[in-house]
């Protein structure tokens, strides 16, 4: 799920006519005191952070004058809780308070269906306080009289409940247009004169929807506890463009050590990876990161996947081990490996574990394709379990050997050449006119080439190609660079990766 900061999500209650305190999120000193000038003192000024339990942290403060104000901001734009440093702050007029209470709406998975809860007591550790709830049939939507009779059996009367039904009542509309999957109001303000304001909000946006809604700035459509990092945006741009297969990709070590006990992780299965990773702990070994290429993606997808997993310096040894039975063509997996393992020209040990569908042509490939480069690579099926694979690793792994980072940049295309999904296939005629093997014309199961004057040329439609046709298996590119003239080349982009790499090459170059 993909989370909205506090400032976000109210200005969508906003857009729908929920009353929220007067204010704005903000970063500087200077619009602080223009601020103050328009809403007055007091005021509370709060980090905008996807954690819960913030006033406790020290994320939310209190102010009464402007110099207490100022000391507030200046604290907060300091304040790192976790791995999350405070960037922004909101900062709201003080609502005079006469009681608060809570109101939710969250998918229950068990009972797929939308669940609305209240309870007439808000602020922290309301789980504990109880409530009511209604199950919500998706079909029929949210009626205002069924809010109304909700929080009627939780005690609220009089001017309150009006205003508060129809506060509640508007949240159901708002998930069904964002998409989301959780939308919180933890507190609700009742005042005096019975008004229902929203002191806080906190929605939760449906990975899968988030391209519906470009308007809400979502960089990552996965659930942090905090900002992205620039490797994980370079990670996500794959993702969101790519839907063959799953690629996920998640940095625990942000500046990873030389110390010869961490390892890049790649996956493939949620339960697979786990046992795997376990396994990599107990020898003694630390996950820099998770990444999962499950779901059959193309080959194009692990290569960009395997890149991403590289740019991570200090590394010292590459690990891929997921599901022992996975149905996804394994050669796939296998094929993307070899190209980025090519690149690279990987020095670390690497044991891949490709369980499944064609894994016997998998460990083939790896073992035939990789026998030239400097680093060790072996291959593993579903019959190895993976704490042999992460035992092998180990006695692979060279103290003082780590990953380097090398440049990543893209080659020029030959001079004949088409469009594929997420890159171009490109063909040097030259170099194919001196090539007895013709293979590559065969190693494409999908018929995208065929022999035209004696060299290949697209056999199909450009736009079908280009819309997935050719799945991008790479097969073509590596019959060609081991048995022809490598005269194929697939150009695979990944944006922002180069001037990445390029950065932390300039940071590291003692």
């Amino acid at each position: 799920m993909a989370r909205l900061y506090e400032y976000q999500g109210k200005a969508i209650l906003a857009r729908y006519g929920i009353k929220i305190p007067r204010g704005k999120v903000i970063d500087t000193r200077n619009e602080l005191v223009d601020l103050l000038g328009e809403i007055g003192l007091p005021v509370v000024l709060k980090g905008q952070l996807w954690i819960t339990g913030r006033k406790e942290k020290g994320a939310i403060r209190f102010a009464d004058t402007q110099g207490e104000a100022e000391a507030a901001l200046s604290d907060l734009l300091q304040m790192t809780i976790g791995k999350f440093r405070i960037e922004k702050v909101l900062v709201e007029e003080r609502i005079d308070v006469e009681r608060e209470c809570f109101a939710g709406i969250v998918i229950d998975d068990e009972k797929k269906s939308p669940v609305l809860i209240f309870s007439p007591e808000g602020g922290s550790g309301v789980e504990a306080k109880g409530g009511v709830s209604r199950v919500i049939d998706p079909l029929k939507g949210l009626a205002r009289y069924e809010v109304v009779e909700l929080i009627k059996s939780a005690g609220i009367t009089g001017r309150s409940l009006t205003s508060l039904s129809g506060l509640i009542h508007k949240l159901y509309s708002i998930m069904r247009e964002y998409d989301a999957r959780a939308i919180e109001v933890n507190p609700i303000a009742l005042t005096k004169r019975g008004d229902a304001i929203a002191l806080d909000c906190h929605i939760t946006i449906d990975d899968y929807a988030v391209y519906r809604h470009p308007d809400l700035g979502i960089e990552v459509a996965r659930e942090f506890d905090r900002p992205p990092t620039e490797l994980e945006r370079i990670a996500y741009k794959v993702e969101a463009k790519d839907y063959r297969g799953t690629f996920y990709f998640f940095q625990i070590v942000d500046q990873i050590p030389a110390d010869g006990r961490h390892i890049g992780f790649h996956g493939a299965g949620g339960g697979g990876s786990m046992f795997s990773m376990d396994a990599l702990v107990k020898e003694g070994y630390q996950i820099a990161n998770f990444c999962d290429t499950s779901g059959n993606p193309p080959a194009s997808k692990v290569y960009r996947a395997a890149k991403i997993i590289l740019s991570q310096p200090n590394i010292a040894g590459y690990f891929a081990s997921g599901s022992g039975v996975a149905s996804q063509e394994q050669i796939q997996s296998a094929r993307g490996l070899v190209k980025a393992f090519l690149e690279e020209g990987l020095e670390i040990p690497a044991v891949i574990r490709l369980g499944g569908n064609m894994e016997e042509e998998a460990i083939r490939i790896l073992k035939e394709s990789l026998s030239g480069i400097p680093a060790e690579v072996e291959g593993y099926g579903k019959d190895d379990p993976p704490e042999f694979c992460a035992q092998r690793l180990k006695a692979l792994i060279r103290p003082g050997l780590f990953h380097k980072i090398r440049p990543f940049s893209l080659p020029e295309p030959f001079p004949y050449g088409f469009e594929t999904f997420s890159g171009i296939l490109s063909i040097n005629h030259d170099l194919c006119r001196n090539c007895d093997h013709k293979g590559c014309i065969e190693s494409c199961r999908y018929g995208i080439l065929k022999l035209e004057d004696g060299v290949p040329v697209l056999a199909l439609d450009p736009e079908l190609v280009k819309k997935g046709r050719c799945i991008e298996c790479l097969a073509c590119e590596q019959f060609c660079h081991f048995k022809g003239k490598k005269a194929i080349r697939i150009i695979l982009p990944i944006p922002g990766l180069s001037e990445y790499r390029e950065r932390l090459i300039d940071g590291n170059t003692d």
